[in-house]
């Protein structure tokens, strides 16, 4: 074929692949697969849509006319544009009518038998150039190619829901996949608009792993009752998330968010990193599945943070104590909201001294144990500022012995610098100190292990999940030793080795 490309497995169509000249089919009409219908009929391609149920995928172009109807609406689409691409979606009634294809996307059930077994049938019926491609979230690439007579033609392309909306697309090469079908995908995916990373075939790729994290040490935070599902999401959303991990796992479904932790425990022998939480079990046991059923952490909408009183006395004298990334922030943003502080002498510690009250940036360490450390009873441990100037909550907790005059002075410094003090149980490393620390963890650990690079990482995070920030941009924003810090002092809090620190931060570190 004139637009085939000589690899060492074979001839694939990459040229026209890519280029938007191939006739595409895609295997499953559910809200996945209608969407990827979509966009490649708007980016030029003839579609075949097969549905093993009976109309759903006449039902699927149905469903894609009005979304199209839509964009017509809103002045985005022509209507002739509209009928054209309507045009280029044809249903298809079996797998037998794929047999023409250049390329075909699985988007069927969740789980291992069934894609291999039509992965299988695909490879036996499609021209030895085709390529095949899996749309799966979390199952092995390389599993899925066991039985292949042609594994290298096997590809993970993992869109995100709404397809038509979101960036990202996960391509993910199994142990077998060719190097040219990844990259014939990759610039096919970048045709269609969107923005591909590429994933070596780990459990939960990318986006899954690094985001595990994000649920997990809220839920961890929650059986210890450190504070409420309000203030652990509002203290996330001060960093720039646009939900918090609660509001979040209520929207996407506990009994979802559930078995996808499950998936990557299990597909990870067990890592305790990735353990699930009895509290989420119990959501799913008592039916309170989330929004979907009308109650989860919550029941309707998440309340509304109150508006930020004004400080009811006098500022006490300000201190900033310390070197470092956060210290810099801190003295920034006093800078910017023009309140009077000096600079401290230097310290063995950093953060801000209130009054009499030292108030530590959060090491991985409760507020009880830096006390009875310093013998200095008026003690304070406060979460990290990443972003002050998003922030509208940040987490305090406080010694046993400190006076309620020196807690009063803090909600005024608090609220003078526009946080609401969200004073939580004295746990080690808070919410956000915890949080991001474990995520940067997770996205060093998978560029570690080969899973991707850093740029992927970072895009990946942002563009499938909408995060403010990627793994490697909070490490630049934190430091490496702050992160470190941090996570040995939750292994010495727990010792459990989810909070073990990956040997690429700690090569940051020490290379500091």
């Amino acid at each position: 074929m004139s637009d085939a490309v000589e690899t060492s497995s074979g001839a694939w169509r990459v040229a026209s692949v890519a280029a938007g000249e191939a006739l595409i089919g895609v295997v499953g009409a559910g809200v996945m697969g209608a969407g990827i219908a979509q966009i490649a009929a708007q980016a030029g391609h003839p579609v075949r849509l097969l549905d093993v149920r009976e109309g759903a995928a006449a039902a699927a172009i149905a469903q894609i006319g009005k979304a199209l109807d839509g964009l017509v609406a809103k002045g985005r689409m022509e209507a002739a544009e509209r009928e054209a691409v309507l045009a280029r979606i044809q249903p298809a009634t079996a797998t037998a009518d794929l047999a023409d294809v250049a390329l075909v996307i699985e988007v069927i059930i969740e789980k291992l038998e069934p894609k291999q077994a039509l992965l299988r049938e695909l490879d036996a019926l499609l021209a030895p150039d085709a390529i095949i491609a899996s749309n799966t979230s979390s199952i092995s690439v390389t599993a899925l190619a066991n039985g292949m007579q042609t594994p290298s033609r096997l590809v993970g392309m993992h869109f995100f829901n709404p397809v038509p909306l979101m960036k990202l697309v996960e391509v993910v090469s199994g142990a077998e996949t060719a190097a040219d079908v990844a990259q014939a995908i990759e610039a096919l995916a970048r045709r269609w608009g969107k923005t591909p990373v590429h994933a070596k075939s780990t459990p939960g790729f990318i986006v899954n792993r690094i985001a595990r994290p994000y649920y997990a040490e809220t839920l961890a935070l929650l059986q210890e009752q450190a504070g409420t599902p309000a203030q652990l999401d509002h203290a996330l959303r001060g960093v720039g998330f646009r939900m918090g991990p609660c509001e979040l796992m209520d929207l996407i479904g506990h009994d979802t968010n559930f078995l996808v932790t499950q998936s990557v425990f299990e597909a990870n022998f067990g890592d305790k990193r990735f353990v699930p939480s009895q509290v989420q079990k119990a959501l799913v046991d008592g039916g309170r599945l989330g929004r979907k059923v009308g109650k989860g952490f919550y029941e309707g909408q998440p309340p509304t943070p109150a508006a930020l009183a004004a400080p009811e006395a006098e500022l006490a004298p300000i201190s900033v104590v310390g070197q470092g990334p956060l210290v810099d922030q801190l003295l920034s943003w006093l800078t910017r909201k023009g309140l009077p502080f000096s600079r401290g002498s230097a310290a063995d510690w950093a953060g801000l001294v209130v009054g009499e009250t030292h108030v530590h940036l959060s090491q991985g360490k409760t507020a009880a144990q830096l006390a009875s450390e310093r013998a200095h009873p008026e003690l304070a441990v406060m979460d990290w500022p990443v972003a002050p100037e998003r922030c509208t909550g940040l987490a305090l907790s406080l010694a046993p012995r400190t006076s309620a005059q020196a807690k009063a002075q803090l909600v005024d410094v608090w609220r003078a610098l526009g946080w609401e003090p969200l004073f939580l149980r004295d746990v080690p490393g808070l919410v956000v100190a915890r949080t991001v620390a474990m995520l940067v963890n997770e996205g060093a650990d998978a560029v570690w292990q080969g899973v991707c690079e850093e740029s992927a990482a970072d895009l990946a995070m942002k563009l499938g999940v909408n995060y403010p920030a990627g793994p490697f941009e909070w490490l630049r924003a934190v430091g490496a030793a702050s992160c470190a810090e941090l996570l040995d002092g939750l292994f010495q809090a727990y010792r459990s080795e989810r909070y073990r620190v990956s040997p690429l931060l700690r090569q940051q570190v020490w290379a500091a």
